[in-house]
């Protein structure tokens, strides 16, 4: 054996006693959390109904949460930077949704079972922001949104092929990792390319004219590893989209939130500066104040498709899709949705909180530099990697974040998690950031803090 493999083999190992011994630290400060999860586990499968949220040796349980803090069973306080992965940008208790809520189940009323005209004014106010949706339709989430979207494309061009990417998340049963169509609905359906792969993917799109219905795609890739799409990439995607006769499907369901008008506003195209303007959007997560909610809109045309009116005769109108849902424009979600939208995430909060984001990304840049410790993301939404090459300086896919199973990387991604957790941060396990509303700069110091310690203390792995 050589001296480097020797080395290697000895840090492997002491890597792994650290992680033995921080595990053990969390099992002894969380009785609590292990007794509660023991219960869960009779009355659900491993004690988990939404898979994302387990970790080993188990999970901890959380009592409440107030503003940007959450406190577990064991009496536990964190600063939230899961955000509910972009879900809960509000917060836990903001002062405007809690008075929305009680005004609504006092006022209003729960399952009306009628149209009520706040769905119309959320509509509009959602229109006015994201520009190139000039119609649209509610459901109950960001995969039923993307679901409904594919249901148009395919019904407007009467093909049933998708392009999608690798590392590509769409919801949990539109989930495409290392080139695998994983628990997906549609299986034989799935064209899958490789993200960012500007060549690759007009190669793609030229060679399925006629094959294929729509290009679906994130602007960012959420769950793949807050991995930014280039300009140049999805603008290729639009481009080649209408040359080709497909439907061009962005998914904002995350991403939406990243910029006044959704990070399509921002992502302009590196010849002419137009921003991107895709056929069809979807929404959810973050829209309806914490309010289960999602929405697909886009082009007029295509939406016609979902008007339950009597047909015009117009030429435009190919088909015809039912939509139902019993709790599509609940009152709870439009009536949050819309005070969420007009009084609380304005174009100027939005703006501040990232901006505040961006300064936290080069915070932590600074603090990883010369490290296998490496940030992505945009604005107030990042993730926080360990790779095998100090300083990588391109993440464009899911492929530049590949690691050796038995290697230090992982280990060093789950020792991140626990020193976060016993230093007062809850976040992601797989190093998933999302910041909240009210979150300032001051808090966020803390975190710098806690990562430069993590990187003082464990340099001779990161190196």
């Amino acid at each position: 054996m050589t001296a480097s493999s020797e080395a290697s083999k000895c840090a492997l190992e002491e890597a792994q006693r650290l992680l033995i011994s921080a595990e053990k630290a969390f099992i002894e400060h969380n009785p609590k959390s292990k007794a509660q999860h023991k219960v869960a586990s009779e009355v659900l499968p491993g004690g988990n109904t939404r898979s994302i949220l387990h970790t080993d040796p188990f999970p901890i349980c959380m009592e409440r949460g107030e503003g940007i803090k959450l406190v577990d069973v064991d009496g536990h306080e964190y600063l939230d930077l899961v955000g509910e992965m972009t879900a809960g940008l509000f917060g836990h208790t903001n002062p405007i949704i809690r008075d929305t809520i009680i005004s609504t189940v006092s006022k209003t009323g729960l399952n009306l079972g009628a149209t009520t005209r706040t769905e119309s004014l959320f509509a509009k106010a959602i229109c006015q922001r994201i520009t190139s949706i000039e119609q649209l339709r509610f459901c109950n989430s960001g995969t039923e949104a993307n679901l409904h979207a594919l249901s148009i494309a395919r019904g407007a061009t009467g093909r049933s092929k998708v392009i999608v990417f690798e590392g590509g998340y769409h919801g949990g049963v539109l989930t495409f990792a290392h080139g695998v169509a994983e628990n997906n609905v549609d299986k034989e359906d799935w064209i899958i390319g490789k993200y960012n792969d500007v060549e690759g993917t007009r190669k793609l799109i030229s060679e399925n004219k006629g094959i294929a219905a729509a290009v679906l795609v994130e602007g960012m890739q959420g769950a793949g590893g807050c991995i930014p799409g280039t300009a140049e990439f999805l603008h290729t995607i639009q481009n080649e989209t209408r040359a080709n006769g497909m439907i061009f499907i962005l998914d904002e369901v995350m991403t939406s939130r990243l910029a006044p008008g959704g990070l399509q506003s921002v992502i302009r195209n590196p010849y002419d500066g137009a921003p991107l303007k895709p056929d069809m959007t979807t929404l959810g997560k973050w829209i309806a104040g914490g309010m289960t909610i999602g929405a697909f809109g886009g082009r007029k045309d295509l939406l016609a498709a979902y008007d339950p009116r009597p047909s015009s005769g117009s030429s435009e109108r190919k088909t015809q899709i039912s939509h139902s849902g019993t709790f599509n424009n609940n009152t709870l979600a439009m009536n949050v949705g819309l005070a969420a939208l007009e009084r609380v995430f304005t174009p100027e909060a939005c703006m501040e909180l990232n901006n505040i984001g961006g300064w936290f990304h080069r915070g932590l840049e600074e603090r990883c530099r010369g490290t296998k410790m490496t940030v992505t993301g945009i604005g107030a939404v990042c993730n926080i990697h360990f790779t095998s090459n100090v300083g990588n300086a391109g993440i464009t896919s899911v492929d530049d974040l590949a690691t050796e199973s038995n290697g230090v990387e992982p280990i060093l991604k789950d020792l991140f998690w626990y020193y976060a957790i016993r230093h007062g941060y809850w976040i992601a396990r797989r190093g998933m950031l999302s910041l909240i509303l009210g979150t300032s700069k001051g808090d966020l110091q803390g975190f710098l803090d806690v990562v430069e310690g993590f990187v003082r203390e464990h340099r001779e792995f990161l190196e």
